[in-house]
């Protein structure tokens, strides 16, 4: 009976060297040891970083390559029939101007935040509202500052906490947010539409 190598890749794997091996995008099994070290260390492509940091591979082709090796290894595929190796060189992960994005998008998404709660505020007229529901509760105008802006107040803070599930620095529950699960989907759509707009176009690297 054959050896039976089992491989698995994910949709998208990003690798910080320019020589990819099989093992820097694949999980690979095989009763065999010998086989699986040394498919590990298959040659898959260069790195053009002057060309592309994207290149959107079929399995087909890794089992061609595979195949040059052992003739008669026998391939299950667990993963995707096309995957995505996604370049980014190490002076980038140390650049410091990437943290200087990072933080000013933070601060525009915090005042972007803040500015819609106002707007929204202000368009429902909460102001007004809290000055009613006060006047008809204790019989007297409210000043501004009442239990009921405190307690609103902390309770847009709390929903913000409890939404995007951390604080601190830390998960306060091990459920997604909806955040991280659109967050998923967004990048599951950017790594369809890589590998179809590449698959259109004929330049993924696949069989002849």
């Amino acid at each position: 009976m054959s050896e039976i190598l089992y491989i698995k890749i994910d949709q998208n794997t990003e690798v910080d060297h320019i020589d990819v091996r099989l093992g820097d995008v694949a999980k690979l099994e095989c009763t065999n040891a010998s086989v699986k070290n040394r498919l590990k260390t298959l040659k898959l492509l260069k790195i053009q970083a002057d060309k592309s940091n994207r290149y959107v591979f079929s399995i087909l082709k890794v089992v061609e390559l595979i195949h040059e090796i052992y003739p008669d290894l026998e391939i299950q595929n667990l993963g995707e029939a096309d995957f995505i190796i996604d370049y980014e060189s190490p002076e980038y992960a140390r650049d410091r101007w990437s943290l200087v994005k990072v933080v000013l998008l933070c601060i525009t998404i915090f005042i972007g935040s803040a500015f819609s709660i106002m707007t929204f505020n202000n368009d429902v007229g909460v102001s007004q509202v809290f000055d009613q529901a006060y006047l008809l509760l204790m019989g007297e105008p409210s000043d501004g500052f009442t239990v009921l802006e405190i307690t609103y107040s902390i309770g847009i803070a709390v929903g913000i906490i409890v939404f995007y599930n951390h604080f601190g620095g830390k998960r306060i529950t091990k459920d997604p947010t909806p955040m991280e699960v659109q967050m998923r989907q967004y990048e599951d759509d950017v790594n369809t539409t890589l590998v179809e707009g590449c698959n259109r176009e004929e330049t993924n690297i696949d069989v002849d």
